[in-house]
This record gives structure tokens, sequence and C-alpha cells, in this order.
């Protein structure tokens, strides 16, 4: 199989370039070319910044793919120039989205599930804030999916949209858990904003890879959208307690309300997972119709924890400022 994968080469992306070289595809990566992919010499680099539509087009120019993967596509002009661009020229294209696109719909209740796109739509946010950034991101990605939808019925665009919440993963280039492992380390109380509380629904990188390589061996999924996610919904408490047991440390998680941990500039780094904009999707629509199977989330978690120990990461940005962490523990009545 003759594949191009657009976008970067951290975490999913690095993985499935690896995996499908391994399979003995064909491999191309596309991307800016500015960050130091650590892969395999035999795997073609085609460089472009595939927001610039001209400079997309001649670097895919004469070229045809039996499949496509899509890393780095966030709105409707990006989707129209791509479909304009690889139309009959991929058997399969798949559009990596995000579980965003529930979070901008009114009305909703967790976990979400596809026949949950369609209907009213949250108004925007004040501009300039967070929120407005989170909720645009949402939107702009329904925008993507409805011109690909749009192509897959009027012009029989072979696409395949799947929907991912937080990805969790060894080559997280945000260290999101790795903002939890560091801080369970040393001991000291973890942070967390009084709200939202929403459970945890995550997805193992590695489990996404494994997904979109039996989507393009199968053929299956062409002109539909699949949310893909774990199986376990957790507590931010029993997800710590989990990655707490792998360290041999029992978590000491003290509650702050969300204010006070924002004027101290603590989040997101303090704890990553309990931002607002979080989606939790059902799965059963991918192993029903796709036949997916996920790892357990014990599994993969400790897979994880364990490369983070053989491979220690340099310490977060965001950790620079533990010790004032603490000391706003030590104020509080708690």
């Amino acid at each position: 199989m003759n594949v191009l994968i657009i976008g970067g080469t951290r975490n999913v992306g690095f993985f499935l370039a690896n995996a499908m070289h391994e399979a003995g595809h064909r491999v191309t990566v596309l991307n800016r070319g500015i960050t130091r992919d650590e892969l395999p010499p035999a795997i073609e680099r085609l460089r472009a910044d595939r927001t610039e539509t001209a400079a997309l087009r001649r670097a895919l120019s004469g070229r045809a793919f039996d499949a496509v993967v899509d890393a780095t596509l966030y709105n409707a002009d990006e989707a129209s120039a791509i479909v304009d661009i690889l139309d009959k020229r991929t058997s399969h294209y798949i559009f990596l989205s995000s579980g965003q696109v529930y979070l901008v719909r009114d009305g909703l209740v967790r976990p979400f599930h596809e026949h949950d796109y369609d209907g009213r739509l949250l108004p925007p946010p004040k501009p300039d804030t967070f929120a407005y950034e989170e909720w645009l991101y949402g939107m702009n990605k329904r925008n993507a999916e409805d011109v690909f939808a749009k192509a897959a019925h009027e012009r029989g665009f072979p696409v395949t949209t799947l929907r991912m919440p937080m990805v969790n993963g060894e080559r997280d280039h945000f260290f999101r858990l790795y903002n939890y492992v560091v801080r369970l380390q040393d001991g000291g109380p973890i942070l967390v904003p009084t709200t939202p509380n929403y459970a945890l629904r995550h997805i193992y990188g590695k489990d996404v890879v494994r997904a979109i390589l039996q989507i393009l061996e199968s053929g299956s999924g062409k002109g539909k959208a699949y949310n893909l996610s774990q199986d376990e919904s957790v507590s931010l408490e029993d997800f710590l307690a989990l990655v707490g047991s792998f360290l041999g440390v029992e978590p000491k998680i003290v509650r702050v309300p969300r204010d006070l941990l924002e004027a101290n500039g603590f989040l997101p780094d303090c704890s990553p997972f309990s931002e607002r904009w979080m989606s939790e999707l059902d799965n059963t629509l991918s192993k029903k119709e796709l036949g997916i199977s996920y790892t357990p989330l014990p599994v993969y978690l400790e897979r994880i924890v364990r490369h983070y120990e053989e491979h220690k990461p340099p310490k977060p940005t965001g950790y620079r400022r533990r010790r004032s962490e603490i000391k706003l523990v030590e104020t509080l009545d708690v």
C-alpha cells in the first residue's frame, strides 16, 4: 500500500509511520520539516506548509496514494483544498477529527454518540478568551467535517472521519500525563479545580494507530464518522490512584477553586485533565461496525508510566512553579 501521512510525526503520527513502514507499506510523510522526526530514512519526506494551498498542491502534484491519513487539518478551507487536490487520487482518506465537535453542541449528555453531532450549536463565548479559542477549535473541526461529508455525498470522496478525545501516549509532546507523574513522584499535593469534575475517557495513542491500520486494511467506514475512545470512564481521583499505584505513591489531591488556580497561573499544568473542554465519547459504533478493540486503561497507563521511568523527559515547564503550588495549599484551610 502506498500511504501518505499529512502532519506531525509525534505521538500518533510517529507510531503510525513506523508501523506502516514495518508492515512493508510504502510511506510518505508530508509536513513543514521543522521538527526532527526520528523516522527511518526509507520513509519519503515531502515538505510543505499545508495551510498554504499552492505549496500543498505543488508538493502533491502528479502523486496518487492508496490511502491518506491527515492529522493536521483544522478548518473548512483546508478541507476544501485537500478534497480538490486528492479527488480521484486516493482510495481512502482518513481525517483525524476531535470529540470537541460535540462540546459546541447545546444540551448534550455525556458520553457523546455519533448521532449527537446534528443539532443546535452553542453561541460563541466572549472573544479573546480561552473558552472562545476552544469553541472556535470545535466549530472549525465541524466545518471541516461538513466539507468532507458533502464531498463524500456529491463526489464519492472516500473519507472516514475519526473523532477522538484526549490521546495519551509515550510521545505526547505536551507531557500532560507526565505533569501528574512528576507531581506524584515528589510526594506533594496535586491541585485540582473544584469544577468541572467530568469523568475521564481518553484513548491510547497506539490504539489509534491500530484502528487506522485496521480501517485501511479492511477498506471499511468510508463516508462515515466514528468515535474512538477507551472503554472505561473513570473519575480523576481513580485515574490518579491508578497512576500512583504504578509509582508506589498515594495521590494527595487538593480541590481548589478554579478562579484561584487561574489567578495564580497554575492551570492547565497542575491538572491538565481538568479542563472544561474535555470530551467523553461512546465507542460502541466503532466496535460494532469496524471491529475495533481498545487496550484496557490500567494496561496502557502502566506502559506509559514505565516508559517515563526508563526515558525521563525534562521536567515540564509548568513544574517550575511547583513550590508556589505547594505554598498555595499551605495557605488554604483544607
